[in-house]
C-alpha cells in the first residue's frame, strides 16, 4: 500500500494506535498520525475528525480509529457521508467489512484487544478487497440514503 494510512485514538486507544502504527511500519506503510499522544485524558472526536477527513480529501487511503469500545469513533466516522467505518472485534468481521461493505475506516476497540488479535485483524482487513456484485448494489443503496438524508427538511 503507498497512499497514506491515517491513524487517530483518543487516550483508551492510544496503546492500540501505538501498535498499529508499530505493525504499519513494519510493513512499510506510511502513516499520518492525528492523535492523541498520551493517555491522558482526550474527546475522540477531536481526534477521529481530522483523520476521516483525511480521506475524504483523498490525502489517506483509508483510516483506522481507537478508542475505548471503538463505538464512539464508530459513531463520529459514520457521520459522513461515503465515509463506511466498521468497528471490528475479530478478523472475520475485519475481513467481511472490507469484501461486502468496502469499510474504508478500521475501527478498533482499545479496552479488548491484545497485540495478537490487532496484528490479525489489521492483517487481514489490509489484504482483503471489495468483491462489487450484489455487494455494489447495497453500497448505493447506502448512497441513495445519504443523498435522501441531505433533502429532508
Amino acid at each position: 500500500m503507498t497512499q497514506k494510512i491515517a491513524v487517530a485514538s483518543d487516550h483508551a486507544g492510544f496503546r492500540v494506535k501505538e501498535e498499529v502504527k508499530r505493525l504499519l511500519a513494519q510493513r512499510g506503510c506510511p502513516v499520518v498520525d492525528f492523535g492523541t499522544d498520551s493517555t491522558e485524558s482526550v474527546d475522540y472526536p477531536d481526534y477521529g475528525r481530522p483523520a476521516v477527513e483525511s480521506v475524504l480529501a483523498g490525502t489517506a487511503s483509508c483510516a483506522i480509529l481507537v478508542c475505548g469500545s471503538g463505538v464512539g469513533m464508530s459513531i463520529v466516522a459514520n457521520r459522513y457521508p461515503g465515509i463506511r467505518a466498521a468497528l471490528a472485534l475479530d478478523p472475520r468481521t475485519a475481513e467481511m467489512s472490507r469484501k461486502h461493505n468496502d469499510a474504508n475506516v478500521l475501527v478498533l476497540p482499545g479496552w479488548k484487544l491484545a497485540a495478537s488479535e490487532v496484528e490479525a485483524i489489521l492483517d487481514v482487513w489490509l489484504g482483503a478487497a471489495f468483491e462489487g456484485g450484489r455487494h455494489q448494489r447495497r453500497l448505493d443503496k447506502i448512497a441513495q440514503i445519504e443523498r435522501d438524508r441531505d433533502n429532508v427538511s
